[in-house]
Parts: C-alpha cells; structure tokens; sequence
C-alpha cells in the first residue's frame, strides 16, 4: 500500500512486535478485538462477527461516559492474514460513513499494518481527521499494541503515537536539544527547567517541573541514542539534590519507568513518534496497579505535550 493517500484519505500506519497471524487473529477473533477496540475508556460488546466477504459485524461501544455506541461494519474483501476491506460507522439508523482497507505485512517477525479510510470527499477527511484526534481515536491502535504485549511479552505497556508536520531531524531536534524540550513537554500550565543536561548514552540529566502549585524534580538517565530513530532512557523522581524519591502527589507509582521512543519520516514533511513507556525493573503490585490505572491520564497527558509541540513546531 503506498504511503501517498489521496486528499480524501486517511493514512495509518503502524508495527507490532508480533507475527501477522497473531495480529490478524487480535483483529478477527470476537474475544480477542473485545480487549482493544475502540478509545480508551471504551468497553465493547459483539452481538455477531462474520469476517467474511459480505459478512457482517455488529457491535455496540460502551463510552467511559456511559454513552452506547452501536456499529454495523459490512466486510468487502477478507484474505487471511493478509488484507480486509470494510465498511465503517453505519447502524440500524444511518449509512457508512467511509470504507477502510487494512493490510498486514511481517517485516523480519513483526507485523506492519497499513490502513486507509477513504471518506467521501476532501473536506470529509478533514474532518474526521480532527474528530479521530479530539476524540483520542487513534489509541485504539496503542491499544493493540498493549494487549498483544500483554499477551506475548508478559508486559503491562503503555503505548502512544503522534504524527507531526515536520521533517524527521527537526523533530528529533526538538526531543533531544535541552532547549527545545523544555519548551514543550512540561504539563500545561506548567514549566520545565533543566538543571543539568547530559543527553548521551549513560548520561543523566536533571530538571524541574513546576507551576504556581507544586515543583517536582526529576531525573532521566539515557541507555540508547540513536540519531535520529530511537531514543531510550530511564526516568526517575528524585529531591532537589537527586536524590531519588517517590513521585510526591502518587506514592504507589512506580519508582522507575523506561521509555522508548521511535522516530519514522513519513513522507519529507511528516513524522511519526511512537512512545513505549512500561515499568524498569522490578515493582508491587499496587505500583503495577497504579500504572495500569493510570493509563487515561498518561494519553491526556501526553496529548496536551503533543499538542504543545504540534505549535512549537511552527516556530522553530
């Protein structure tokens, strides 16, 4: 599937640390798309699934707001492991409101999945575009990239991804240049502040977040940069003399996290980060309980980071 979709398109694309059978059964399998479908927060219920060519899936989505969401996807095209065709968004009261393609590739035992939701026109793309944003629909697909680590790895993830209007080292640029960063990934509302920067391989920087209400002091120790794809590092709370400490308003989380971020052009203009954050090193239960049920508040936190970035971006 070519990366160059045409203006009434919508192009996703993701890898999972998976075989394409796996993923392909996490998509078909009515148990297993029960555990991922849909933006955080949202519960699923099948009434049937027929993933066959002009069969049908009938679904409702049960929002965190207890609002119930009911879907008729229509298949068009099935070819196991390998590709699905279908209609998205109708019920018993409304049409389709765009047609999906999926395809699924395995790259060295992973799988790539390529999806293109093709809208009626130009604007309609637009803006659906903005809804899948502020409606947080693409964690969906971190969603999945969860529940196959947990069924593969073991692993409670946490997994999101932004694609940003900018060439590959700019963006890279503004993830690793202490200036930058700092303009950028602090709460909104908040400020950022480095102390110390040190970013390279083992070395540890220093900063301080605050707002009129709280300062937390933190640290990051780098275990791998490799410009400008992958960056790795360790993040702690620590005192103001680095000593590491519990996080102050949370005292059950975690006391270390790693974090892998990738980074892929799309294109020239377009880039694509990927953040993996998991628990390092050993923990309790209620820190991995902790972690777990914090996973809304990690994609709004994140997003507002996104966001912020999105407009630092232009500026620079």
């Amino acid at each position: 599937m070519a990366t160059k979709n045409k203006p009434n398109e919508i192009y996703i694309t993701r890898i999972y640390d998976a075989p394409v059978k796996v993923v392909w059964e996490a998509w078909v399998d009515p148990k297993q798309v029960a555990q991922w479908w849909g933006p955080r927060g949202f519960t699923l219920t099948s009434k049937n699934k027929d993933v066959t060519p002009g069969g049908k899936w009938t679904y409702t989505m049960h929002g965190p707001d207890g609002v119930d969401y009911p879907n008729i996807t229509v298949f068009h095209e099935v070819e196991k492991c390998s590709r699905l065709v279908y209609d998205h968004g109708a019920n018993e009261n409304q049409p389709a409101l765009f047609r999906v393609t999926v395809e699924f590739s395995e790259i060295k035992g992973k799988t790539k999945m390529e999806m293109t939701m093709a809208m009626a026109n130009a604007e309609v793309a637009k803006e659906t575009k903005k809804f899948i944003k502020s409606a947080s629909g693409d964690s969906t697909w971190d969603r999945l990239a969860e529940y196959l680590s947990q069924e593969i790895e073991g692993k409670d993830i946490f997994v999101t991804h932004r694609t940003f209007e900018a060439p590959l080292n700019t963006v890279w640029e503004t993830w690793t240049n202490p200036k930058h960063v700092a303009q950028w990934l602090a709460p909104t509302g908040s400020t950022m502040e480095y102390i110390k920067a040190d970013i390279k391989p083992e070395g540890t920087s220093f900063y301080l977040m605050s707002n009129k209400d709280y300062k937390m002091y933190g640290k990051i120790h780098y275990k791998e940069i490799t410009k400008p794809s992958k960056l790795v590092y360790t993040q702690f709370f620590c005192d103001e003399n680095e000593n590491i400490t519990r996080h102050p308003m949370a005292p059950t989380w975690p006391q270390a996290m790693l974090t892998t971020i990738l980074f892929d052009a799309e294109g020239d203009d377009q880039t694509r980060v990927s953040i993996r954050w998991e628990i390092d090193g050993n923990a309790t239960t209620a820190e991995r309980e902790t972690f777990h049920k914090a996973k809304a508040g990690m994609t709004q936190g994140w997003t507002g980071s996104f966001d912020k970035l999105e407009d630092y971006l232009k500026t620079v």
